[in-house]
């Protein structure tokens, strides 16, 4: 069943066109990976279905779980179930460890979130999310927080923008363990062993979905393309 759904989705800036007339559907505990090159549009299409300051659709719409969220905060987006990663590690002065933890709907306790990536609670609960921790270790706070959460759907902006902090299997892992826990996950990224886990993919290029297929097609077609150096008009001849 489509857990998330975008339709006719075009974000303009002044004389630019982000996105245009993007069509994109998450189903109910998938993988979605999205990928594209630096530009392509893949942070801006998560800070719209986010709801971030800022950002409004020019034309079309989102709907989760068949509601119109198009309009809506990104506070209301949250309570609905949606949450997101984003590509800076969290940080947050003045606001312990456990306190971030336990912030909004947590469904699960901080401390067997932190064992699951691979912290110590007793070592880390006490102490400020600020710069005294490494990104490495702000990097697994926020995955914690992820599974703190229990959302209906994550959004990954970039996990992989990490994995010179944490392994990619580690990053591998929580995404699945959200899976399996009934989340479902846009997974935004530019590296194909990332995509492969998905259950399904997607090429965005110049602001527009290229196709969606199997990971392997997609990832494919990324690398045929030579996506990297594309001007964004090539996959749309």
């Amino acid at each position: 069943m489509v857990l998330l759904e975008v339709k006719g989705l075009t974000y303009s800036v002044r004389d630019k066109k982000p996105l245009s007339g993007l069509d994109l559907t998450v189903n109910e505990q998938e993988i979605h990976a999205l990928l594209g090159a630096n530009g392509a549009g893949k942070t801006t299409l998560a800070n719209l279905i986010m709801g971030c300051g800022g950002y409004m659709p020019t034309a079309g719409e989102i709907r989760f779980q068949g509601q119109l969220i198009t309009a809506m905060a990104i506070h209301e987006r949250a309570r609905l179930g949606i949450t997101m990663a984003w590509q800076e590690p969290a940080r947050f002065d003045g606001l312990s460890v456990g306190d971030y933890l336990s912030l909004g709907r947590a469904a699960n306790t901080p401390a067997d979130c932190l064992r699951r990536v691979g912290l110590e609670p007793a070592a880390y609960l006490g102490r400020a999310l600020d710069k005294t921790l490494s990104g490495g270790e702000r990097k697994r706070i926020e995955l914690a927080s992820l599974l703190a959460l229990k959302p209906k759907l994550a959004i990954l902006d970039e996990p992989d923008s990490g994995i010179d902090m944490l392994s990619l299997q580690e990053v591998v892992d929580v995404i699945k363990e959200l899976q399996r826990e009934g989340a479902a996950i846009l997974l935004i990224t530019h590296r194909q062993e990332i995509a492969r886990i998905a259950n399904r993919a997607s090429l965005l290029c110049g602001g527009r979905l290229v196709m969606t297929d199997e990971p392997e097609r997609v990832a494919e077609r990324f690398r045929s393309r030579d996506c990297r150096t594309c001007d964004g008009e090539t996959c749309h001849d």
